[in-house]
């Protein structure tokens, strides 16, 4: 089967009063077709600007995207018909309800106004679609974006952080229809900062630092990899157990009703027997594994991408007056 898509080698270059600066940097990466793939990386990393040049709203310096074996951006107006995108803060007229603002983009592609009102009540608009967009929060703009790509009913739809200004009743809805669109057989691109909305809603991920894949694969394929962090060790006598074992000079901390270990699985033994020696019966031993935002973490260090951010700001610049979703 042909991936949804398919990046080669992509790199992306500005050039400014500062000199040369590199935002994507050989990158690789394979989206299956029907999976909710999140893309990860920290600010400045690279994301916004991949997703860019798969759009076709900055051309890349180098290597090749293809969206179901079509090169972008030379074949893009053949596969426009098959994605839908939101790309940051959505493009919207202000003195316009939401749902003239999609009647309108209904009416340029040939879509009917029932499909409209679908969307609407999929991103629980329908109650204050005839409001103007200019009196709705920064999360109803971003749902109203939501449902712009979703119009033309799209195999693909790319979405580059959906959740922004989302309070935690908006950012579960939207959970639920990116899993939902999963359901339906849709490949779903997301990128995101909610690093545990990533791991509890996606299939498939990769994590990119100073633009480059530096891990990727089936969600549970790259937690295992990581391999555990600690142990968790359950006594009845929880506070006799934390002094015992901090007194033996291990790395140990109280966590809902466990006692946390950062040791590897290798030491279990020596660590119950410890215990035992003093009547401290283990009831529970299991090890702990890490979590994506313990590996975000670990493969993107502070989070600084250095001069990605420059770059990012160079595609701003790039881009300034084209259409930011689709």
């Amino acid at each position: 089967m042909t991936p949804a898509i398919e990046i080669e080698g992509l790199r992306k270059e500005y050039r400014s009063r500062k000199g040369r600066t590199t935002a994507v940097d050989g990158l690789d990466l394979s989206v299956p077709e029907g999976c909710v793939y999140g893309f990860l990386g920290p600010n400045g990393s690279g994301k916004t600007t991949t997703i860019r040049c798969l759009l076709g709203l900055i051309g890349a310096t180098s290597g090749c995207a293809r969206v179901f074996g079509r090169e972008v951006p030379a074949a893009l107006p053949a596969a426009m018909r098959r994605i839908g995108a939101i790309v940051e803060s959505p493009a919207l007229f202000p003195t316009m309800s939401a749902r003239e603002n999609l009647r309108l983009l209904a009416h340029i592609d040939g879509i009917s106004r029932r499909r409209v009102d679908d969307v609407l009540d999929l991103v629980g608009l329908a109650d204050r679609a005839g409001d103007r967009v200019r009196s709705y929060s920064l999360g109803m703009r971003q749902r109203l974006g939501l449902a712009a790509a979703l119009l033309k009913d799209p195999a693909l739809v790319v979405l580059d952080e959906p959740a922004n200004g989302l309070d935690p009743a908006g950012i579960r809805q939207v959970r639920e229809l990116l899993r939902e669109l999963g359901r339906q057989g849709r490949t779903v691109f997301v990128s995101s900062h909610i690093l545990a909305e990533i791991e509890h809603t996606c299939d498939a991920l990769a994590i990119v630092h100073r633009g480059r894949c530096v891990a990727s694969g089936p969600v549970a394929a790259v937690l295992a990899a990581a391999g555990p962090v600690g142990l968790l060790v359950t006594v009845e006598d929880l506070p006799a157990g934390f002094d015992l074992l901090r007194r033996a000079a291990l790395p140990v901390e109280r966590r809902n009703g466990h006692l946390r270990v950062a040791v590897g699985p290798s030491e279990a033994g020596a660590v119950t027997a410890l215990l035992a020696a003093e009547q401290l019966w283990v009831t529970e031993l299991r090890a702990e594994r890490a979590t994506l935002e313990d590996l975000f973490l670990e493969l993107t260090g502070d989070g600084d991408a250095g001069a990605g951010a420059d770059a990012d700001a160079d595609a701003d610049a790039e881009i300034r007056g084209v259409g930011s979703w689709t």
